[in-house]
């Protein structure tokens, strides 16, 4: 049994003279088939060879162009991230001033501990760059995959919860019509 011919794509069912890039014609010259399809010559070599090297530097600048929105993404997202955690180390703060307040400075020890806990991370986090973080986050997932599937799923239950009240807001303020 013959090998198949793939299907040609809709409206690419014949040879378009002239389509190849080559000036030969259907004289007979090198380079045609007499029935008005072309074959490949030295031309048509290095002519593929030039649009491969083309499209393998677009594709690199558009790599290099993409790495450097996300670093700038990242880099955004790490600051707000900084910025959220430092905002909840002081309302562990006031907490456990509260604490003091109220149940003596024995109980607020431990909310002030967790608040420098707090502080200390989103100082470490904003220390380093994105690569760093990234590396270290590669590490910690060798080092302990299990647990890093549990952070994953408690973050995505998280995210989805966050979504969900989103949508139920953005419902209850438009009279129940979403």
């Amino acid at each position: 049994m013959p090998p198949r011919q793939p299907s040609l794509p809709e409206g690419t069912d014949h040879v378009v003279r002239g389509a190849s890039g080559s000036s030969k014609t259907d004289t007979g010259k090198s380079g045609s088939t007499g029935n008005g399809g072309f074959v490949a010559t030295a031309d048509d070599a290095k002519g593929t060879d030039r649009l491969v090297s083309q499209v393998r530097d677009h594709v690199t600048s558009l790599r290099g162009t993409a790495t450097e929105r996300l670093r700038g993404f990242a880099d955004g997202g790490k600051g707000r991230a900084t910025g959220m955690l430092d905002e909840v180390s002081e309302v562990i703060k006031e907490a456990a001033r509260s604490v003091d307040e109220r149940l003596g400075e024995d109980y607020g020890r431990y909310a002030h501990q967790a608040a420098d806990a707090v502080a200390g991370f989103s100082g470490r986090v904003r220390e380093k760059s994105v690569d760093d973080l990234i590396d270290d986050t590669r590490e910690f997932v060798r080092k302990s995959p299990a647990v890093a599937i549990g952070i994953a799923a408690v973050a995505g239950f998280a995210l989805m919860r966050v979504i969900k009240t989103g949508f139920d807001d953005t419902r209850g303020r438009s009279g129940g019509k979403a």
